[in-house]
C-alpha cells in the first residue's frame, strides 16, 4: 500500500471516529429520574453498606475463564488452516496447549478452582 493510501485511510478513520463522537454527544439518552442517581437502578433501596469487598475467588475464576476463552479464540483459526500449515503448526499449537495445561495444573494445585 502506498503512502498516500495510508494517509487517506488514516484521515477517513479519524473523520469517522470524530463524526461518531460528535454525533453521540448530540443524542444522548437522558432521564431526570432520581432513582438513576442511586447505587442500584432496580428501584429497591439498598440496605446496609453498598461498598463491600468481594471474595477474591470471583476474580480468580474470571481470570481463568478469560485465559481459556482466549485459548479458544486462538485455536479456531489454527484449526481451519491446519492442513495447509503442516506438522510445524501442529507442534507449535501443541506447545501452546501444554503451556496452558501447565497453567491450569498450577491453578488446580493452588486450589484456585475451589469454590468456598
Amino acid at each position: 500500500m502506498s503512502t498516500e493510501g495510508l494517509i487517506v485511510f488514516f484521515l477517513v478513520a479519524v473523520t469517522l471516529v470524530g463524526f461518531a463522537l460528535v454525533f453521540s454527544s448530540f443524542i444522548p439518552p437522558t432521564s431526570k429520574n432520581l432513582f438513576k442517581a442511586e447505587t442500584y437502578e432496580c428501584g429497591i433501596e439498598t440496605t446496609g453498606i453498598t461498598w463491600i469487598q468481594f471474595n477474591v475467588g470471583y476474580y480468580l475464576f474470571a481470570i481463568l475463564f478469560l485465559i481459556f476463552d482466549v485459548e479458544t479464540v486462538f485455536l479456531y483459526p489454527w484449526a481451519t488452516v491446519m492442513k495447509e500449515l503442516g506438522i510445524v503448526a501442529f507442534v507449535e499449537i501443541l506447545i501452546f496447549l501444554i503451556i496452558l495445561g501447565l497453567g491450569l495444573l498450577y491453578a488446580w494445585k493452588k486450589q484456585a478452582l475451589k469454590w468456598e
